[in-house]
């Protein structure tokens, strides 16, 4: 009598049981790799940002000279002002020298710039002239901002507001802390009109 070779039915079974289990692990863990990069692009992405955003105040920052302005009214205005971050105000105001001008505009090599939270927006806004003039279009610094608080110091101690009686006056350094939805603050400090000696 002739024997047939193959599988049994519950040998298939179990055969299809194990190939199911393994197919199942590698599509979780290929799920799981591709969340984690993810996760992990959006991350970068964000620290980049927080990057961008250090480098461009810590240069400005740097720059900054004591130049009075005016308004487009033409009220004067201090050389460096900065708020608590409450309020409609511009949490900092100031004018930063070494604006570069590659076209050779007729402009001055100096620039107003304004620090402001609209909405969840931390808002960077220039102006063309330091007097006079009105805000151009404003680079967005960070989104989903939910607070920012600033402090500022001078003669070695931190303070909550800037107020000086010379107007020209400006910080030793600035703390700027930046907080968003869902995560821990960001503080930032940086020099104020630092020179590189």
């Amino acid at each position: 009598m002739k024997t047939a070779n193959g599988f049994t039915l519950i040998e298939m079974m179990v055969a299809l049981l194990i190939f199911g289990m393994l197919a199942g692990a590698g599509v979780a863990l290929l799920t799981f790799s591709v969340r984690a990069q993810a996760a992990a692009s959006e991350r970068l992405d964000s620290v980049a940002n927080d990057q961008r955003m250090a480098s461009l105040l810590a240069s400005d920052l740097a720059q900054a000279v004591p130049r009075i302005t005016r308004d487009v009214v033409g009220a004067n205005q201090r050389a460096f002002s900065g708020t608590n971050g409450v309020g409609a105000a511009p949490v900092l105001r100031y004018v930063r020298g070494g604006w570069s001008n590659p076209d050779g505009a007729s402009r001055a090599s100096i620039q107003r710039v304004e620090i402001a939270l609209t909405d969840d927006r931390l808002e960077r806004r220039t102006y063309a002239m330091t007097d006079g003039a009105t805000a151009g279009d404003p680079m967005v610094l960070a989104t989903g901002v939910e607070a920012v608080s600033l402090r500022y110091r001078d003669r070695g101690d931190w303070t909550a507001t800037w107020e000086n009686d010379n107007p020209k006056i400006l910080p030793k350094a600035v703390e700027l802390s930046v907080t968003r939805k869902g995560s821990p603050a960001l503080t930032m400090a940086f020099l104020v009109g630092a020179t590189v000696k």
